[in-house]
This record gives C-alpha cells, structure tokens and sequence, in this order.
C-alpha cells in the first residue's frame, strides 16, 4: 500500500461525488438505494479504467484500499491549486 494522503477520506468522497454525477448524467448508470459504498466505489474505479482517465491497478494489487487511494490521487490532480483539500 502506498503513503496515505492527507485528506484522502474527503478526497475520495470528492471523487466519488464527480465521478458518480457525471456517471448518472451520462446515463451509464442508475443507483439504488440499497447500494453499499464499496460498490460504488468499485463501479467509480472500473469506469475511470474503462474512459482511460487512470491506469488500471496490476490485478495482484486490486483491493478496496488500493482504489480508494488511485480515486483520490485521481481527483487531487483535478483539483485548482490552493484547493482546501490540498
């Protein structure tokens, strides 16, 4: 596991706010509300994979912990500089 970030909880909830919005936008996807957050999660991961917007994780190193990191290193490079999160 790589060095955790500072802010990385909100980071990642920051992710997953972005990238969920524009999923259901887009129309890819519909939620329910007996959907975990780790399936989210998950889902959020594999469609950032599938648009090419990050490189997949090696399939040895695929875990929760490990995506929740790639989306919140994901999003912090979205991020304006001087952003709170940052």
């Amino acid at each position: 596991m790589t060095k955790k970030l500072k802010n990385e909880k909100e980071l990642l909830k920051l992710a997953l706010e972005m990238i969920l919005e524009d999923a259901v936008k887009r129309g890819v996807v519909e939620f329910e509300a007996t959907d975990s957050h780790d399936l989210k999660i998950q889902y959020a991961y594999r469609l950032l994979v599938h648009d090419e917007a990050i490189t997949p994780l090696p399939n040895e190193q695929i875990s929760l912990p490990n995506i929740k990191h790639r989306l919140a290193m994901w999003v912090r490079h979205k991020l304006p500089p001087g952003h709170k999160l940052l």
